[in-house]
């Protein structure tokens, strides 16, 4: 896409998290500066690539994981643009009657999300600070679609290591939870500081993004206390209840993102 292309108030002169991955996806809404930024990433892990993808396929498991569970309402926090084996198409396509509110601040999502969802009025996408539940939960669309009085599946995939700690990560998770009864279902996939890899990898995602925090796997688990932690607990995403036998050693990109779930008793 071409910068004079770009929907009216995207700023193009900066790489933004959305657009960055986006691009590691091979999704064509994203400007010179994302694909530049993306390059640079790569300078650091040259799989970066493939483990933006390795998580795409974990949202995809995670979202029929909940379907099973019976959960028919999606609220996808973060959701970054749209893509391939978006939430509702995975969620829709177990149940058809299935509804999702997509939320992400970068308004280039909603200018993508509302053409691709235009005939779909069990979907939904706001622009709006996955920082603010209060603001978030109270936006008519999300109201519209989600119904609190029964189970939701909330949906963090790739975004609370976006948030740094003195922005209250856990408390940010705790008031979604609040919010949704018993039965409700949190995903969370988050980078990993598995190997020194990770600290150099989180140094140029700070440089160039100003957001990306690998957290250890005890902390990435802490964000699930008081929640009941499913099987088979916090693991790299290869590890999350894989479609296919994973393989026996996982490289060290594979390892640099973490997944896990948890239900509200």
């Amino acid at each position: 896409m071409a910068p004079e292309s770009a929907p009216q108030g995207i700023d193009t002169g900066r790489p933004s998290v959305a657009r960055v991955y986006d691009a590691a996806l091979g999704g064509k809404d994203n400007f010179a500066v994302d694909r530049e930024a993306l390059a640079r990433l790569q300078e650091g892990l040259p799989e970066v690539i493939s483990m933006a993808r390795v998580n795409r396929a974990t949202l995809g498991r995670a979202v029929r994981a909940m379907a099973a569970a019976g959960i028919d309402q999606f609220l996808d926090l973060g959701a970054g643009l749209p893509s391939s084996e978006n939430t509702h198409q995975v969620a829709q396509r177990a149940n058809p009657r299935a509804r999702v509110a997509y939320v992400d601040k970068d308004p280039i999502v909603l200018a993508h999300g509302r053409a691709l969802l235009a005939e779909n009025d069990r979907t939904a996408v706001i622009t709006a600070d996955m920082r603010d539940p209060a603001a978030v939960l109270a936006a008519p669309e999300v109201k519209r679609l989600i119904d609190t009085s029964r189970p939701v599946g909330v949906m963090m995939i790739a975004i609370l290591h976006h948030l740094h700690d003195d922005e209250d990560p856990k408390g940010i998770v705790d008031a979604y939870m609040a919010a949704v009864p018993p039965g409700s279902h949190l995903i969370v996939t988050h980078f990993c500081d598995y190997s020194p890899v990770a600290a150099a990898l989180q140094e140029r995602f700070l440089q160039l993004l100003g957001t990306g925090r690998f957290r250890t796997p005890a902390e990435i688990e802490s964000f699930f206390d008081g929640y009941e932690l499913l099987d088979p607990g916090v693991v790299p995403n290869p590890y999350w209840r894989p479609d296919e036998p994973p393989p026996a050693e996982l490289s060290i990109a594979q390892q640099l993102h973490y997944t896990g779930m948890a239900r509200k008793r």
